[in-house]
């Protein structure tokens, strides 16, 4: 019998995120975990190469990658819910476990070692990254759907920028000094920092 648990990574792009919000661009899950996965590689490659630290480059970005997969069996559940008390947060932390250890068991057990590190809570040396790479990424959504007149994420942006400025994380504040104007460009706008190539029609 086939294996499900790649079918099912698959289709975190059905699981879609911000329910409560309207969404100029709707974001799913799969999106979401891949742009984490890229972030959370700039952010590991700034801290070697700019401060010099000893980060797990490849066990970051392999976490991102799967930092949310249970979500394809629970769903994205909205943060002012689930963050509602400290009930509902342990009540769903529970749910989410479970949901992983599902996902885990679907896959061929001599796969297993390669996976279920990172369907399960990561350590703390890698934790770190993913948080600020999702809080990051959140960040950069805001971003996006401000520039595009949407003021229903207005809050949402400086509560995200609280958020990351809370991390006291050089590496983030390097990524926002050095990438994040770009994310509020328009593509004519990037182009033109290209040089005096146009942008085709």
């Amino acid at each position: 019998m086939p294996s499900p648990f790649l079918a099912y990574i698959y289709r975190l792009q059905y699981i879609q995120r911000w329910s409560l919000m309207r969404n100029t661009h709707p974001e799913n899950v799969a999106e979401h975990s891949f742009h984490v996965a890229v972030l959370a590689h700039a952010l590991c490659h700034i801290a070697h190469t700019v401060y010099h630290k000893d980060v797990p480059v490849q066990d970051v970005v392999a976490a991102a990658l799967f930092h949310d997969a249970a979500e394809v069996l629970t769903g994205d559940i909205p943060t002012p819910v689930k963050h509602h008390n400290a009930d509902i947060l342990h009540h769903f932390r529970e749910i989410e476990q479970e949901a992983a250890a599902q996902l885990a068991a679907m896959i061929p057990e001599a796969l297993r070692p390669a996976y279920v590190p990172w369907l399960e809570e990561p350590p703390a040396s890698v934790q770190v990254w993913i948080k600020a790479a999702d809080r990051l990424d959140a960040y950069l959504k805001c971003s996006f759907e401000v520039m595009a007149g949407n003021r229903e994420f207005a809050v949402a942006k400086e509560q995200c920028a609280a958020a990351l400025d809370a991390m006291d994380m050089a590496e983030v504040r390097y990524f926002l000094d050095t990438f994040a104007g770009a994310f509020e460009q328009t593509l004519d706008e990037i182009s033109a920092a290209r040089g005096p190539e146009s942008v085709d029609d």
